[in-house]
């Protein structure tokens, strides 16, 4: 796995024209060498017994076949390494900014934290719970209702009893319900992207700290 610093546009259409071009070749040559095996065989063949029209045309309709396989092979290949080439360039981009991902990090900086959460329908209550690195609850937040979707929230570094907690890492949880039936949340916290990694696959991650990748699909929202 290396990691991507920079990719340009021109380096992109320039690795799909090399490619694309390659293929063609390779494909033109193989044409080239059936019409000339077919041309021999047509030019010795017994006067007496000539080649039958039907099995001329089953050898063309074959070639005829492999080749347009070749090509769809061909474009297929060039749609996946544009699109992987599109996912470096649009990783790239979020280098330094901020994205919510699944996880259940607080960071409480300068007496305020802010955090997510992601629910697979309305809910009429969320609750969301803060705990100090020893899993002592600090916190329990009442949010109310809620729309299904990408949500945040903001805690002001307040414990329940009213006193300013101290800076530093927490962690949080998160419930909701609909009537009296429990939903399934998913937790969000805030984080930067370092860097884009690029597998010898050509798959993208995200480095987010924390030893943490993530994909383009796992960002649930750019800050």
């Amino acid at each position: 796995m290396s990691t991507v610093n920079s990719t340009t546009s021109a380096d992109v259409i320039a690795a799909l024209q090399k490619s694309s071009t390659a293929s063609t070749a390779k494909t033109d040559d193989a044409q080239s060498r059936f019409l000339k095996l077919l041309t021999e065989q047509l030019k010795n063949q017994d006067p007496l017994n000539p080649m039958d029209n039907a099995q001329m045309t089953s050898q063309l309709a074959q070639i005829s076949t492999v080749s347009g396989i070749d090509k769809l092979n061909t474009t297929l290949t060039t749609l996946l390494e544009n699109s992987q080439s599109g996912d470096v360039l649009q990783a790239a981009a979020l280098v330094g900014k901020g994205v919510t991902v699944a996880g259940n990090e607080l960071t409480l900086s300068s007496s305020k934290a802010y955090g997510g959460f992601e629910l697979p329908s309305a809910a009429d209550k969320v609750t969301v719970t803060v705990k100090d690195a020893n899993g002592i609850e600090v916190r329990k937040m009442e949010l109310g209702a809620y729309d299904a979707g990408v949500h945040n929230f903001a805690w002001d570094g307040l414990s329940t009893s009213g006193a300013q907690a101290v800076d530093g890492k927490y962690t949080m949880s998160v419930s909701a319900t609909r009537g009296d039936t429990a939903l399934k949340p998913v937790a969000l916290q805030l984080s930067t992207v370092n860097s884009v990694l690029r597998s010898s696959s050509g798959s993208v991650s995200l480095d987010v700290g924390s030893g943490s990748l993530v994909s383009l699909s796992d960002i649930r929202q750019i800050l």
